[in-house]
């Protein structure tokens, strides 16, 4: 079976998912909906006290017409290497054939290179961002790749 691994993001102060979030979310269930996927797995901890990422995505997922018996939580990870990490055992119970990651664009080289790293076969499935003015484009780059400067120097990454 193909499983969708969707990478969380930022949950707003009162539960709402940040853009980056609904756009996965929303692309995640996009995929189950078109028959690309059989199953959702949420990947994504509670930062400060409210609802877990992993949650808030099954309910922006169930909101847009996903069965809650496909979706599947993984609530503990805090970073993208964790994400990873703490999804491999809910994958390989989930009898996953294939791993289709979906996260941003400018995220996807850094999980690349993790889940390589840690031996996962993966796909990337990355949603359209083109709501996002320019400035926010560069600045999110610009992040992304000084984090996956440190990846590869450390070997390591969040």
């Amino acid at each position: 079976m193909r499983v969708a691994l969707v990478l969380g993001a930022k949950v707003q102060e009162d539960g709402a998912p940040s853009p980056a979030l609904r756009r996965r979310a929303e692309h995640a269930a996009g995929l189950y909906l078109q028959g690309e996927v059989g199953r959702i797995l949420a990947s994504g901890g509670a930062l400060w006290g409210g609802p877990s990422e992993a949650a808030v995505i099954a309910r922006v997922c169930a909101e847009a017409g996903v069965p809650e018996a496909v979706l599947t939580l993984e609530q503990a990870a805090r970073s993208t290497a964790e994400n990873l990490m703490l999804s491999r055992p809910l994958l390989e119970a989930l009898d996953a054939a294939e791993v289709v990651v979906v996260t941003d664009g400018f995220h996807a080289p850094r999980v690349r290179l993790l889940a390589r790293r840690m031996g996962m076969a993966v796909r990337l499935s990355c949603p359209e961002a083109p709501q996002l003015p320019l400035r926010r484009r560069l600045l999110l780059r610009a992040r992304e790749g000084a984090a996956l400067a440190l990846c590869l120097l450390r070997g390591t990454g969040r």
